[in-house]
């Protein structure tokens, strides 16, 4: 504290904190919410942690089986769109999904994350295959893409994703929960003019996202509103009924279960009122004979064209950074609190990448919507998404008929509902509260993503989470301190580059005559560009009139200090 007389200013000034009771609950730690979104998530009490860390995943099957049926309802037509707005073969989709859904979970050591095509993804694959001419040709890149991803994981790349703020990452949680509300609400009431999957912005002969919004709710299908009305229902209502603890049908299911029926119901009694053919899930229903013509096998000769390597390494990159950005997401989701080895990640991904592009399938990766309906789903292990693979392999050989009576309200009800988890207003009140260094960069994320797409909504608010961290290592770096004709400049704290100015000014504005003390105590690092400020003085103090001590700081220029 400064003596009575003195004049003290610095950089930072020192919040008072409140004193702590005995009676006050302790705080949660500055790494987590209060609330965290996983206790809005489950349904329900999760079961004890070793249940599912020491237990083999067969204890888990009562919670992954029906997590995986509708994590599957949900993938199959995010997977069939995204082929299509790639200007790849549908077949392509399901192919991505499979691999994604039976091959990751194999490697992969996340529990709760789903893998398949990305819609973030879609842009890039449809530009790539018009530049390298085919889509066989493109079957090669995302091949070598795939054996990329691995050698960056053993290379322990994987590790960048923990640079990246919590505020970011929340951040992005939130906006894809506000993307599954304003892009699933049209499909809710029936307007089904804008593709399943899409997650842009702009929507092509559209307008965009809230235009289409305000258009969907004034052109109501009142079939798919019933079929809504009544999964909304089933799923706010389940969880506080007994239903809840039959883990076996969780309450999507049963809403994929009573949207059929209702739809079934009204084609028998009522066929005008029935949902065509256009507002219900759609895939290929030919048969195993039919899809094994369609399969479509890399031309290797493409990589050896100059304009096939940027490529490459462009999906590796981008898939990976996706995928690594996914998995951190739902682990902090987790209500086990569990970690996936980031390196691990992307071998996994690597592989199914290079099987996928094998077999004529789209760029995989590790995907934040469908993680979040498996765990929303009551998902706990790999097996939810292992089974997921399987059951859209059967159905693509299998059960096309069956699977195209499904309402695509009903689908779009269970992602609302979802997206209101992820984005809940209690996470945005708790945010606000942290002050302006968590909740702007949070914000700024979720602005950035609903306005652009996932890796440019991620990257400025790296940007602006970066820029609060450096602001705040500038402040309270200095103090000084005048005193009866001494100014003491104090080092709080390790000093930089970018302290510079406020060292220059502490130093320049010293008045002719004064003793100027420079204390170098608080910091264990002083960049060269701060010390070279201050042997620059030693030269020049006395011709300004100021008598110099320099404490605790190296004579020999240009040499940091430690």
């Amino acid at each position: 504290m400064a003596r009575k007389g003195c004049t003290v200013s610095r950089g930072l000034h020192t919040i008072p904190q409140p004193p702590v009771h005995p009676s006050t609950p302790p705080k949660a730690p500055a790494g987590t919410l209060a609330h965290p979104p996983a206790a809005l998530l489950s349904g329900d009490e999760p079961p004890p942690l070793a249940d599912v860390r020491e237990h083999s995943p067969f204890k888990s099957l009562k919670y992954d089986l029906p997590a995986a049926l509708v994590v599957f309802l949900v993938a199959l037509p995010l997977c069939l769109g995204i082929a299509l707005a790639s200007g790849a073969p549908l077949l392509s989709g399901l192919i991505a999904g499979c691999v994604g859904g039976l091959v990751i979970p194999l490697i992969s050591r996340s529990p709760l994350s789903v893998s398949g095509p990305a819609a973030g993804l879609a842009a890039i694959v449809l530009a790539g295959i018009h530049k390298i001419g085919s889509f066989r040709a493109f079957c090669a890149i995302v091949l070598a893409a795939g054996v990329l991803q691995g050698a960056l994981g053993l290379l322990r790349a994987g590790q960048i994703v923990s640079f990246i703020p919590l505020s970011v990452i929340r951040g992005m949680l939130a906006a894809i929960g506000l993307l599954l509300i304003l892009k699933q609400t049209p499909h809710a009431v029936g307007y089904d003019a804008e593709t399943f999957w899409s997650v842009s912005f702009e929507v092509a002969g559209e307008g965009n996202t809230f235009t289409l919004l305000l258009r969907a709710l004034s052109r109501l299908e009142w079939s798919a509103v019933l079929v809504s009305a009544v999964s909304l229902a089933i799923l706010v209502t389940v969880p506080r009924t007994r239903l809840a603890r039959v883990t076996w049908l969780p309450g999507p299911l049963l809403v994929v279960v009573a949207a059929t029926l209702i739809n079934a119901a009204l084609l028998r009694w009522a066929p005008g009122l029935a949902l065509e053919a256009r507002h219900l899930v759609a895939v290929p229903s030919g048969g195993p004979a039919e899809l094994f013509r369609e399969l479509r096998f890399p031309d290797f000769s493409a990589l050896l064209r100059a304009e096939a390597w940027p490529l490459v390494v462009t999906i590796a990159v981008v898939a990976s950074l996706e995928s690594l950005l996914s998995v951190q997401a739902i682990d902090k989701l987790d209500p086990f609190k569990r970690k996936s080895p980031p390196n691990r990640e992307l071998i996994a991904q690597g592989v199914a990448n290079a099987l996928s592009g094998l077999i004529g399938g789209l760029p995989i990766t590790a995907v934040i919507v469908r993680s979040s309906a498996n765990l929303n789903a009551g998902g706990h292990t790999q097996a939810s998404a292992f089974v997921h693979g399987l059951l859209l392999l059967v159905a693509v050989l299998f059960l096309g008929p069956l699977l195209n009576r499904i309402p695509l309200a009903a689908l779009a009800t269970i992602l609302i509902v979802t997206g209101y988890k992820l984005a809940t207003p209690t996470l945005f009140r708790q945010m606000y509260r942290r002050g302006q260094v968590q909740f702007l960069p949070f914000v700024l994320t979720v602005v950035a993503i609903l306005f652009t797409d996932l890796l440019k909504g991620v990257v400025a608010g790296i940007v602006v989470g970066v820029a609060f961290t450096v602001r705040n290592s500038m402040s309270g770096a200095l103090s000084v301190v005048d005193e009866g004709g001494t100014r003491t400049v104090r080092f709080q704290k390790d000093i930089y580059f970018f302290h510079r100015p406020a060292l220059i000014e502490a130093l320049e504005s010293t008045p002719k005559g004064y003793r100027l003390v420079v204390d170098r105590g608080g910091a264990d690092y002083v960049e060269d560009d701060a010390l070279e400020i201050l042997h620059d003085l030693e030269e020049t103090a006395r011709s300004k009139g100021i008598e110099l001590e320099l404490r605790n700081v190296e004579a020999k220029p240009g040499v940091g200090a430690h």
